[in-house]
């Protein structure tokens, strides 16, 4: 299959003379607005220019719609050394252990950060934190406010951002592509950065123009890849565009093959994005059950509903395929009815709209694509292989999450490694000037009638194909098919991209496939079962003793 790095096609750029005057200019370009964009952005603001392009509004993030919390050591008996260790052991052998204590270590300092933003944590009675327990973790150690943790971290960043007058906000902007020069022609060296990046290609959706920004320093943090699924929590504008853009511009893009589906979503076919019941649920004391009310678990793990969620995920998956069900349960119902509705009263809400009442009925629950633990390869300092170029949050893989992320480990990373950026990109962004002898972009395409129909109906097959055949559990066979049948669905696209005007649709179309390419990809070249990457072909887990 011939899906490359494709550069963006020359009829897209512009050959008359650039018009300089024309262009923005940052010191930092700032893509994406989560947690990980947003305190970049805080970070580095006064010491230059930032910019934010938000591809919709600057709060309808990945980062809002986390119910759980951030993990942080808070309180003896936990410490740092017991933080690794979960981490170490939900990662199934892969995780960089260096950005693993770097990152738990960090916690703490980072969580006094969101505090001096104005994020608000739940505190007990006595004034100290309220901290829950999730899967996987030995100690409870989850800062969280109610069930709706996200949404309070964003709001406070928000805030804080539209405060500070060396910060602009671009709501309803889109990058289309990186603005990249290659120096010296093929790389010699992965990490050379022989590559460097001068700020992107951005559609101004108001306009329906592609505007040039100009970046000595550019942050990706554009979040995850849901979309690519049928079933998923995340926002349907999860649809891998840095990862996308980053991998065409030869970035290296790595461990794609390690997609996390969170246990428990509700079973509501009709929505999307799907609703998410959290893990703190769990947590709390529930019990998942068949739907003839009989509890699992114990089959699969010692740990049984606290196990790591790719364990719980293939467990439920195995008990729907062995009853034919479409949904198991999650049990509160033995827990005290007002404790149920403090802890979680948007979970209490949204089911009750349903006609389920949690205090005495079994939620509903199925597996749903929740999060990417592969993406934009970055160093400690969160610097990609393209120079000027930096990655956080989501759409960047750094080595904490291995092959499966340990959950509530995606907030603190996001704030650690934008906070690694901030200080690595301040200290050099002096040193960098402007690229000017760039091409304008040049959108003299046409739009085609039926453009719309064909976008919509590619990707729900894209979504059919990734959701059927690389999913919880893979095959050989499965990723064949699902690879021949993405090639058909990537000449389609490239050719109605080549013969279009540029749509913030059609991009996004071109990003999900570029993503599922390379899901497949990697999971094709992983011959062996390990964390979220299960593959009945090669159910058993390389020995990687020897290595460290």
């Amino acid at each position: 299959m011939k899906i490359v790095t494709l550069k963006v096609s020359k009829n897209h750029f512009s050959m008359r003379k650039t018009d300089t005057s024309r262009r923005k200019k940052v010191d930092f370009l700032v893509i994406g607005s989560g947690i990980a964009g947003l305190s970049f952005a805080l970070k580095v603001a006064d010491k230059g220019k930032v910019c934010i392009i938000s591809k919709t509004r600057i709060d309808e993030t990945n980062t809002s719609y986390a119910q759980g919390g951030i993990s942080s050591v808070t309180y003896a008996p936990d410490n740092f050394e017991k933080h690794i260790q979960d981490t170490l052991t939900a990662g199934a052998g892969i995780c960089d252990k260096k950005v693993v204590r770097k990152v738990v270590e960090e916690a703490p300092k980072q969580i006094e950060e969101l505090l001096k933003w104005g994020v608000r944590f739940d505190k007990d009675e006595s004034g100290r934190f309220d901290l829950h327990r999730e899967g996987g973790h030995s100690e409870n150690r989850i800062l969280h406010h109610k069930d709706q943790t996200g949404y309070e971290i964003q709001r406070g960043l928000v805030e804080a951002v539209r405060k500070h007058p060396n910060i602009e906000i671009l709501e309803n902007h889109f990058a289309v592509e990186i603005i990249t020069q290659h120096h010296l022609g093929e790389l010699v060296h992965r990490w050379r950065r022989d590559i460097e990046c001068y700020g992107a290609y951005v559609l101004n959706r108001r306009t329906n123009s592609v505007e040039t920004i100009l970046a000595k320093v550019t942050m990706m943090a554009t979040g995850g890849v849901g979309s690519v699924y049928q079933t998923t929590t995340n926002p349907t504008i999860a649809t891998g565009d840095g990862i996308a853009m980053v991998y065409r511009a030869k970035g290296i893009v790595e461990n794609m093959e390690f997609i996390q589906f969170h246990p428990t979503s509700l079973y509501n076919p009709k929505e999307r994005p799907s609703f998410l019941i959290t893990e703190a649920m769990r947590g709390f004391g529930g019990i998942l059950r068949r739907r003839d009310g009989k509890k699992f678990m114990h089959k699969y793990d010692e740990r049984e509903c606290l196990a790591p969620r790719d364990i719980v995920a293939r467990a439920i998956d195995h008990e729907l395929k062995t009853t034919g069900d479409d949904y198991v349960y999650l049990d509160v119902t033995h827990k005290p009815a007002d404790e149920i509705k403090k802890h979680f009263p948007a979970i209490y809400e949204k089911c009750l709209s349903l006609g389920i009442d949690i205090t005495k009925d079994y939620i509903p629950v199925v597996p749903a694509a929740h999060f990417s633990c592969g993406g934009i390869k970055v160093d400690m300092n969160a610097r990609t292989s393209i120079a000027r170029l930096y990655a956080a949050g989501e759409c960047s893989c750094t080595g904490l999450h291995g092959a499966n992320r340990l959950a509530s480990n995606s907030l603190l990373e996001a704030i650690v490694y934008a906070d690694a950026a901030a200080k690595d990109a301040g200290e050099k962004v002096h040193t960098y000037s402007f690229c000017d002898d760039v091409p304008e972009w040049n959108d003299e395409g046409t739009s085609h009638p039926e453009e719309m129909v064909l976008i919509t109906q590619s990707q729900k097959e894209l979504e059919q194909i990734m959701s059927y055949y690389v999913g919880i559990v893979r095959s050989n066979l499965r990723l064949k098919r699902a690879l021949d049948r993405l090639e058909i669905l990537y000449h389609e696209t490239e050719d109605l991209y080549q013969r279009s005007t540029v749509s913030q649709r059609l991009c996004e179309l071109r990003n999900t496939i570029q993503v599922g390419y390379l899901i497949i990809k990697m999971a094709r070249q992983r011959k062996e079962s390990r964390g979220l990457h299960y593959n009945s072909d090669y159910p058993e887990t390389i020995d990687l003793k020897h290595h460290e």
